[in-house]
């Protein structure tokens, strides 16, 4: 009592470069709702490292590690201008990290669209 499913129909569904697009799109959801859509960020991170072995070998390899970098450094300075915040400075580095943020999510998009790898300088 086997029953048969149609078989998708090739060249459909969600390509690599769909995907990557909808990484940063989540990822600078996230960022542009100032943590209000955090979980959009939490899913791009996810897809990332989900996605990451089937890329290898492909240019979104170097997109997916580019926003997991940016996801974990950006956590780490955010989490220590918080901590800064103590001592009055951490407003300034927190404006730092989130300009940092930014530029890596907007030049690693850039780079998809013209069909590069971003670069890896930080």
């Amino acid at each position: 009592m086997s029953q048969a499913y149609p078989q998708p129909e090739p060249g459909t569904g969600l390509t690599l470069r769909k995907l990557t697009h909808l990484i940063y799109g989540l990822f600078a959801l996230g960022l542009i709702s100032a943590g209000f859509f955090g979980v959009a960020t939490i899913a791009a991170i996810i897809l990332a490292y989900l996605k990451r072995s089937e890329s290898a070998g492909t240019v979104y390899a170097a997109h997916f590690d580019w926003v997991i970098k940016t996801f974990w450094w950006g956590l780490l300075w955010f989490v220590l201008s918080g901590l800064a915040t103590l001592i009055f400075i951490g407003w300034i580095t927190g404006l730092i990290a989130l300009v940092w943020v930014v530029y890596r999510i907007a030049k690693g998009w850039l780079a998809l669209f013209a069909g590069n790898s971003p670069s890896s300088d930080f």
